[in-house]
């Protein structure tokens, strides 16, 4: 029996590539669609329960204990809560941990409080040092002394449209969190939370509250925001709440009430739970929460930072076409072991979840227009981004090119892959770059003003390596298939964004990431990003890249990366090999160099830690936001590895001379 093969069907065996392809096709939904849990930290859930508490939302005993639940599989050996998965305790995450806990009735002894306690008053400067998301969602419920936070001025949102810190010309994500929560400070809001108040206050400070100065604890930019709010008018206030207010409306509205993410669409609910307890939005605020919970009998409930449907499906579909077979049926002993089938439904779904229709009054909450793009999820909350639709894109026009998979008219449009082009083109930056839902808007001074003290690079959009590969790679196989498509405008985009990501490469071959781990993710995408274009393997860019990657890889064959390259902008090899980058290091290889013995040894590594059922096991975390933000994908595993085993060498210099004909017929 060959190593790695399994007897699983009658009269022959299963390869390891037909095994991931039997996992992954196992892991398709009934819709079509592919998800895996995007995993980060107890952030988002301890928030929600302090918002369900506030609004008068109680939980039922099951809640209560599948939350607990997941407190009690999620902290840390020191008894806390980290910012990520692989990260030590912190004050900020274990502080709002132990408030929830104990706003789920937990009592103060308990051993989860209890361990958490204590080494909450171990820490230098206790929870009076939380940073200011923290110090503000401390305030909310009276935790916290209210100059210790400063103040946060809604009037910043109705300045003049060319102030050049104008909330506008913000990083999305940031400026919706710092509408509401400008909106919060604005108003003075401020929960009762009855008895509970004074106990935690005695529990959460190992000194006595009223000696504690917490207005030691602010920033300069905060005591500077203070001065300036002392001169507001009444009327100004008023003003720039109703503004507020109203653009909190618009948006849970145009997001069908699941906001942005969860992070802004809980602040979002206090916001107009705060203007009106009985106001019509707000029910549905909070039912739309739930769009983004996460629930198993093993980790319980908690609430996820992104749902990624369409990113995972547009990925799976990409592996299942890297498949030698994928126009044959697949036998096996699952039931949808057919890879033509699950194309097609992957098809389907993509198709269905475009941005088909534009948002109303857009321009006036500074959106820019919609029309073609896909979302990182399922399309709901109506805010796409610029490389899940050029992930998206390329996956659909790649499975139409098979015709035994989609018939002429199942396929998506000329109208409507134009509609795509023309979005992805709206986030292209001058530099060539591109940006994820928006092209960069303010200067790159705003990111000195960064009020959050855990996160980095988060209050402008910039041109991003990956982003900008993704949207090349696309555009790339746009022109190929449809030429007539607006051909000047996408070949200069293309031009640009490849000229970009030439600036970016490093002297050691290698390119700065911002949404992956770190260097060998970067370097997948660029690899497919040139090869789409057309740019030879023998480019100095490609070849710097892989040397650099044969450099790094270890002597097992394998690959992997720690997170903290992503800290330190240096490569820090992981103690541990990865499938996931040993995959990502492979199809750049193979995108370049397909013969090179470090491409059979990574092949060999990655059949050989396969396990039975087709799958690989946990890994370490793989994907990254707002810098320091450190996120596991868990379906990674799944599709990446299946991608690179079903790409052999032989198929990849099919595919090159395929490549070659192609660009002597041009």
């Amino acid at each position: 029996m060959p190593e790695g093969a399994v007897a699983d069907r009658p009269g022959g065996l299963l390869t390891p590539r037909e095994r991931a392809l039997q996992n992954l096709l196992s892991l398709q939904r009934e819709d079509g669609s592919w998800e895996g849990e995007v995993v980060w930290c107890t952030m988002i859930l301890s928030q929600y329960v302090i918002v369900r508490h506030v609004v008068g939302r109680r939980f039922t005993d099951d809640e209560r204990s599948d939350i607990v639940r997941h407190y009690a599989v999620t902290r840390t050996g020191q008894g806390g809560w980290g910012l990520h998965p692989e990260d030590d305790a912190q004050v900020f995450t274990t502080s709002l941990a132990y408030v929830a806990l104990r706003l789920l009735d937990l009592g103060s002894e308990d051993e989860l409080t209890a361990v958490a306690r204590t080494w909450l008053h171990q820490q230098p400067g206790g929870v009076a040092a939380i940073p200011t998301w923290g110090k503000f969602w401390l305030t909310l419920i009276d935790l916290y002394g209210a100059d210790g936070v400063g103040a946060l001025p809604p009037e910043l949102f109705t300045l003049p449209e060319w102030f050049p810190f104008h909330p506008h010309r913000w990083y999305c994500h940031t400026r919706y969190i710092y509408l509401g929560m400008s909106y919060l400070s604005g108003r003075g809001f401020v929960a009762d939370l009855g008895p509970l108040r004074d106990q935690l206050r005695a529990e959460l400070y190992a000194a006595p509250y009223g000696s504690i100065d917490f207005a030691a604890q602010r920033r300069p930019l905060q005591r500077a925001l203070d001065v300036a709010s002392r001169f507001i008018p009444a009327a100004s206030r008023r003003k720039a709440l109703d503004s507020c207010l109203a653009s909190i409306l618009y948006e849970q509205r145009a997001t069908r009430y699941q906001a942005l993410s969860p992070v802004n669409g809980l602040l979002k609910c206090l916001a107009i739970f705060a203007a009106d307890p009985r106001h019509p939005d707000l029910a549905p605020s909070l039912d739309g929460l739930e769009a983004w919970k996460w629930q198993d009998k093993e980790e319980g409930v908690r609430y996820a930072g992104a749902r990624s449907q369409t990113w995972d499906t547009s990925f799976a579909a990409r592996a299942l076409l890297s498949t030698v077979d994928v126009g044959r049926p697949f036998t096996g002993r699952h039931e949808d072991s057919n890879a033509r089938d699950a194309l097609r439904r992957a098809h389907a779904y993509l198709r269905r979840v475009q941005m088909t229709e534009e948002l109303a009054d857009y321009e006036r909450e500074h959106r820019l227009p919609i029309l073609g793009g896909w979302c990182f999820s399922d399309g709901q909350h109506r805010w796409p981004v610029s490389d899940c639709t050029a992930e998206a894109l390329a996956a659909i026009v790649e499975i139409e090119t098979l015709p035994e998979v989609i018939a002429p008219e199942a396929r998506i449009g000329t109208r409507r892959i134009e509609d795509a082009v023309r979005f992805i083109l709206a986030r292209q930056n001058p530099d060539g770059g591109f940006g994820t839902y928006e092209p960069t808007r303010g200067p790159k001074w705003l990111e000195a003003l960064n009020p959050s003290e855990m996160f980095r690079d988060c209050m402008i959009e910039h041109s991003y390596v990956e982003c900008t590969a993704s949207c090349v790679e696309a555009l790339a196989i746009v022109r190929r298939e449809y030429p007539q498509l607006l051909p000047d405008v996408v070949s200069l985009a293309v031009s640009n964004g490849i000229a970009f990501l030439r600036r970016s490469q490093l002297p050691d071959g290698t390119f700065p990431a911002a949404w992956g781990v770190y260097f060998t993710y970067s370097i997948f995408h660029v690899a497919k990003a040139l090869r789409a274009a057309r740019i030879d393997p023998s480019d100095p860019a490609l070849t710097r890249a892989a040397e650099w990657l044969k450099s790094v890889q270890r002597p097992d064959g394998a690959w992997g990366e720690h997170f903290s390259s992503a800290l330190t902008g240096k490569y820090v090899p992981h103690e541990r090999a990865q499938a996931v980058m040993t995959s990502w290091a492979l199809l750049a290889l193979m995108d370049i160099d397909p013969d090179s013995p470090a491409v059979a040894a990574g092949r060999a590594w990655l059949e050989a830690r396969q396990q039975p059922d087709g799958s690989w096991g946990p890994e370490a975390v793989n994907g990254v936001f707002f810098g320091t933000a450190m996120l596991d994908y868990r379906l990674y595993r799944a599709y990446f590895p299946t991608w690179a085993l079903g790409i052999n060498s032989a198929t990849a210099t099919v595919k090159s001379e395929q490549e070659e004909e192609r660009n002597g017929e041009t």
